[in-house]
């Protein structure tokens, strides 16, 4: 294991994320204070709690979770992207590391970004709402397990994408939605059917519940099948980035 290279490309990164951290790190605090100026004031003060939960701090896994599937698919597919945009990329293939290792650089690196930011979030949210974790240690695991998956998936939407254009659509047009259908800021259970069947095909939905349950110790589904779905989310990436390596489908040509 070329521990040195691993490192090289983390730092690489981090080095990006460190020359704009004021406005990476505004943009949460800023967006958070907006959320619960809406919802967690303006429509939360005319609704009773979620679960036994108030709806302020209810919402405050989704808000986590809505932010850093956006960031994890951004920096990683960022990343990938500028060696191909820019031509270097023949260099990293032709540098003295293995696929696992490259990956590696580059999704670690995405992930600690997400991770930074959510918690940035979280820090934020205490300002306006009292927030006591079920599970911590559980919480900070399924964070690193989410940040980790999305940044293999966006490390596959850079390889697969041929403009800047094409960073945007899958984020915008389907993370996105799918992430405000799967109860980030309500419980999928005051959906009528067969609304709530429906919502149970949105895989987004479950790594917000399983999110969720770290913090309150309530789910609208069951944790194990969360942790399941979540997983396999994470292996399906891996294997389309085990395909692309060892393909070189967008890398080598």
């Amino acid at each position: 294991m070329n521990l040195h290279g691993i490192w090289a490309l983390y730092r690489f990164e981090m080095a990006r994320f460190g020359r704009t951290i004021w406005t990476s790190l505004a943009t949460p605090v800023i967006t958070t204070t907006l959320y619960f100026i809406v919802f967690g004031a303006a429509i939360g003060s005319q609704m009773r709690g979620v679960d036994g939960v108030s709806y302020g701090a209810f919402i405050v896994p989704g808000l986590m979770l809505l932010t850093i599937f956006s960031e994890s698919i951004f920096n990683a597919s960022l990343g990938i992207y500028m060696p191909k945009f820019t031509g270097t990329i023949y260099e990293l293939l032709s540098a003295p590391l293995s696929a696992v290792e490259t990956v590696l650089g580059y999704v670690g690196a995405a992930a600690t970004k997400s991770m930074v930011i959510g918690f940035v979030i979280f820090l934020t949210a205490h300002l306006f709402v009292d927030l006591h974790i079920a599970h911590p240690v559980a919480m900070v695991l399924y964070l690193l397990l989410v940040a980790a998956s999305f940044s293999l998936f966006g490390f596959c939407l850079g390889i697969w994408a041929n403009g800047f254009e094409q960073l945007q659509i899958i984020p915008l047009l389907v993370v996105t939605p799918l992430t405000f259908l799967g109860g980030a800021f309500y419980s999928i259970d005051v959906l009528p059917e067969p609304w709530r069947t429906v919502t149970l095909f949105n895989p987004i939905a479950y790594l917000i519940n399983g999110f969720r349950w770290t913090f309150f110790g309530v789910s609208d589904v069951s944790f194990g099948l969360c942790i399941a779905v979540t997983a396999g989310f994470a292996a399906l990436c891996l294997a389309a980035v085990v395909t692309i390596f060892r393909t070189g489908w967008r890398l080598k040509s």
